[in-house]
């Protein structure tokens, strides 16, 4: 992988949910990195949203890492369409990998493992243990009650206000390439 290409961690469920919606979405993502050049880095599950997004990566000629914990190899898969994948031994341990190696995080629909995952990152962000760019994909609206969970976290005191500029809602897949170009870009134009 050459040194300007630019890496995106890709949170996501590992079933399709009911919504024929998120599955288009979460391939057209897939397919987005691609095409844009960008690495992908994901949970190396085959299966659900997570799968459809690392198959269609691979299918546009993509790059991609996985990052799997061992106890969950059985369940969801081996990473078939990563090109690299890293096995670690604790959840925790694949997040950290996941962030570790990304320039951005993208959250697709998914269940609690995907909350678990966006909240992880956000506190990590907020703790300054990052500053990476977190994009919610609120396809179909799903994430409007997250979001709404958010704002009354904020609301009620339990979070500084600037909690919420940690986190970039977009409403589609269009929408989050235009931003992830715009902001990688202007982030790596302060860097240099």
């Amino acid at each position: 992988m050459p040194a300007q290409t630019r890496a995106i961690c890709v949170f996501c469920g590992s079933r399709d949910g009911r919504n024929p919606a998120w599955r288009a979405a979460a391939e057209a993502t897939g397919r987005g990195l691609a095409e844009a050049g960008y690495h992908l880095i994901y949970g190396a599950g085959d299966s659900g949203l997570m799968g459809a997004v690392a198959a269609a990566a691979d299918a546009a000629g993509g790059t991609a890492m996985g990052v799997i914990p061992t106890h969950l190899m059985q369940r969801e898969g081996q990473g078939r369409d990563a090109g690299r994948l890293i096995v670690t031994e604790t959840m925790h341990e694949r997040k950290k990998v996941m962030i570790m190696n990304a320039d951005a995080i993208v959250v697709l629909p998914g269940g609690p493992g995907t909350l678990d995952e966006f909240f992880e990152m956000a506190t990590w962000r907020q703790l300054g243990l990052h500053a990476k760019p977190i994009y919610l994909v609120n396809i179909a609206g799903y994430w409007d009650p997250l979001v709404a969970l958010v704002d009354h976290v904020v609301a009620q005191g339990f979070a500084e206000a600037s909690f919420r500029d940690y986190v970039t809602v977009v409403e589609d897949v269009p929408a989050l390439f235009d931003r992830l170009a715009r902001d990688l870009s202007s982030r790596q134009s302060a860097a240099e």
